[in-house]
């Protein structure tokens, strides 16, 4: 399979972090737990994950670089004596890839859902003007 460097273009200077973040999104894990991603007005998101049989205790959230870190880890109590095991004490994760600027507001365990509160700061528009300098400009960090 042929890998296509969308990246690669002089018109997208800075973008390089952009493709890796891409790659990182493609290795995301077997798809549990399943979960759900909501919008409520404009800037607030909501990622829900269904986590059934985990406590508070047996899960962690961090952000790391941009990227939301959700992880379970469930403890295979030994003293118990199973005349058939169905489910599995197992551990997961998931992540996601944050847009610049978006935080994390809260999380939240319910029913076995658990509910992790997003926010997207208003987008403001900054014009900037560069003062034309008269004959060549000296590289930074040159020495003369």
């Amino acid at each position: 399979m042929n890998r296509t460097d969308y990246f690669n273009s002089p018109f997208l200077l800075g973008f390089e972090h952009l493709e890796r973040l891409l790659e990182r999104t493609a290795k995301n894990g077997d798809g549990y737990p399943p979960y759900n991603i909501e919008q409520f007005g404009g800037e607030t998101l909501r990622i829900t994950l269904a986590v059934a049989g985990f406590s508070r205790e047996e899960m962690s959230i961090t952000v790391e670089d941009r990227q939301l870190i959700i992880r379970g880890k469930q403890s295979d109590n030994g003293d118990k004596n199973f005349l058939h095991r169905g489910i599995a004490a197992r551990q997961f994760q998931r992540s996601f890839v944050l847009a610049e600027g978006i935080e994390v507001t809260g999380a939240s365990l319910e029913n076995g859902l658990l509910s992790i509160d997003l926010e997207r700061p208003k987008s403001t528009t900054i014009v900037r003007t560069i003062e034309i300098e008269a004959g060549r400009p000296e590289k930074k960090g040159s020495v003369s």
